[in-house]
C-alpha cells in the first residue's frame, strides 16, 4: 500500500497520542508477532509497533516485511517505533488526496 506525503502527514498527526500496541522482542519478527499485528490493524487501522532491536537496518527490513505480508502502509519509522496503517474498508478510505 502506497501513501502520499499528505496522507502520511495526516496519519502522523492522528497517531501522535497513540501508544504501541505490539512489541517485537528479542525473538524477532515471528509468525505470532505478525498475527498480533494483523489483529491490531483489523481492530484499529492505525497502530504503533515498538521494536526491541538496536540495528536500524534490521528494523527497516522488518518494516518492509510487515507491510508486504500484511498489505499495510508504512507511515513512519522513527527510532524504535513503527507506524502502520491499513484501512478496514479500502473503498471508504478517508485520507486527504495529494
Amino acid at each position: 500500500m502506497r501513501l502520499t506525503p499528505a496522507q502520511r502527514m495526516f496519519l502522523k498527526a492522528q497517531a501522535h497520542a497513540l501508544k504501541p500496541v505490539v512489541i517485537i522482542g528479542n525473538a524477532g519478527l515471528s509468525e505470532a508477532v505478525l498475527a498480533e499485528i494483523e489483529r491490531a490493524l483489523a481492530a484499529h487501522e492505525l497502530i504503533k509497533v515498538r521494536v526491541q532491536n538496536d540495528d536500524r537496518a534490521v528494523r527497516k527490513t522488518w518494516l518492509a516485511g510487515i507491510c508486504e505480508r500484511l498489505d499495510c502502509g508504512a507511515v513512519q519509522h522513527l527510532g524504535k517505533l513503527l507506524l502502520l496503517y491499513r484501512p478496514a474498508d479500502p473503498a471508504r478510505l478517508k485520507l486527504p488526496a495529494d
